[in-house]
């Protein structure tokens, strides 16, 4: 493995064995900072991955007046505002990190004070639009200051409302209903969220809901159609936390295992997560591999026959994990169709577009829809040296990782994209791969 300047030369490759110790979960971690920072009293938060989003949300919640601490064991303390930001007016840059721009606006605009929210160019393109209506309907004055629909937002001083249901599209983002739900006991009163449409990534909201749980807000829901938060409701801090290992970014690591012979295991993830991408660890079953589960932990092997089976999968439970899989479809015998991931239009990239375009560098025949992927390796092998774009989107750069382990190299434009969610990622893939 060697770097360059602005690119990273990884392989040839051809196996894969090894344990890895993930970061902290960044969903978990920035749900967790919101959380802690609307609790009266202290909340010591273990395990919380360090990366640029995760220092986007802890910048942000310094600048509105919340006390933050580190430990010398290098746990970090925060010290709730009791249901209230203390700095009333500030500016603040949230990057491309949705996971803190989503929640920051619900909770802003529940306050009672002027803020201005803006990003990296791409989180301008990211839509808000179905969040600021839902907002709207209770009172919240958010100004989209250059697209309607779109970031940067001015919030003011929220007006006074008695609206007992809010309605939000749930096959945008799922980030809205959890922005909103993590905001509304702020209000003190009864109210209700109706989803319209399909909530997509619904894992992603159990993940919100069973925080909110360890904060003390029950939410009670009739299926994933409405949620009701109870009037009276407070956050109450759980004291400590541990964020868990990130079950997305343990799915490069399980692929190279099932790729390349291993076993490979990550430790930080298991039967006892609170995250659905540990389901990735089905998925890759299915193509074949060889999985074995604890409490903590996931290991992959290849097949015993030595190659993945090309699936046909509704992968809209899984969508971050779900690249991986396009991934995997380069070593597997036959055709993979990775579908309902429409959602992957409106992230750090257009992924579904980026993977595409990527994938046919390797030699693969991709065939892109709006909402699907449909990828068949090439007979002659992977292209090698081929040079991957990754568009400022760090889990692009983790999944063309895995190409090298076709036994070519393969070059990644700008490495240091993985800094948002796994800052050592390319270190942990060296120290399994060989």
């Amino acid at each position: 493995m060697s770097a360059q300047l602005e690119t990273l030369t990884l392989g040839p490759l051809v196996a894969a064995s090894g344990c890895v110790q993930l970061p902290g979960s960044k969903s978990i971690s920035n749900r967790t900072l919101l959380l802690a920072a609307l609790c009266e009293g202290d909340t010591r938060v273990q395990g919380l991955l360090k990366s640029d989003d995760t220092d986007v949300m802890l910048d942000a919640l310094a600048k509105l007046g919340i006390g933050i601490a580190a430990t010398s064991e290098g746990d970090i303390i925060i010290r709730g505002g009791a249901g209230a930001f203390p700095v009333k007016q500030a500016e603040l840059f949230l990057g491309n990190a949705g996971t803190a721009f989503r929640p920051l606006t619900a909770a802003l605009a529940l306050g009672n004070g002027n803020y201005t929210l803006s990003g990296v160019p791409r989180m301008h393109e990211r839509p808000i639009g179905d969040l600021v209506d839902g907002l709207a309907g209770i009172g919240c004055q958010i100004r989209y200051l250059q697209s309607a629909g779109f970031p940067p937002l001015e919030i003011r001083p929220r007006l006074a409302s008695d609206v007992a249901v809010i309605r939000v599209r749930g096959d945008v983002s799922s980030q809205f209903l959890s922005a909103l739900l993590m905001a509304l006991p702020l209000l003190r009163r009864e109210v209700s969220v109706d989803v319209v449409g399909e909530l997509i990534s619904k894992p992603y909201v159990e993940i919100t809901l069973n925080l909110l749980a360890r904060f003390g807000i029950q939410v009670e829901r009739d299926g994933w159609r409405s949620f009701h938060v109870r009037p009276n409701s407070r956050f109450q801090s759980p004291g400590t936390i541990q964020v868990e290992g990130d079950a997305s970014s343990a799915s490069y690591f399980l692929a190279a295992g099932a790729i390349a012979g291993g076993p490979v295991r990550v430790v930080g993830v298991g039967k006892a997560s609170i995250q659905g991408d540990v389901r990735f660890a089905e998925t890759l079953a299915q193509m074949g591999a060889r999985i074995e589960t604890g409490d903590n932990w996931i290991e992959a092997r290849s097949p015993a026959s030595g190659h993945l089976i090309a699936i046909d999968a509704d992968l809209n439970h899984i969508p971050d994990a779900a690249m991986t899989i396009a991934m995997c479809a380069l070593f597997a015998d036959g055709t993979t169709t990775i579908r309902n991931i429409a959602s992957w239009r409106v992230k750090e990239t257009d992924r579904i577009s980026a993977m595409a375009r990527e994938l046919r560098k390797l030699g693969a025949t991709v065939e892109e829809g709006s909402d699907y992927l449909r990828v068949t390796p090439s007979v002659a092998g992977m292209t090698p040296s081929a040079s991957i774009d990754t568009y400022d989107d760090h889990r692009m750069a983790m999944c063309f990782s895995l190409a090298a382990l076709g036994g070519i190299p393969v070059v990644i434009n700008d490495p240091k994209c993985v800094g948002k969610t796994f800052p050592d990622y390319f270190s942990a893939f060296a120290a399994v791969t060989r």
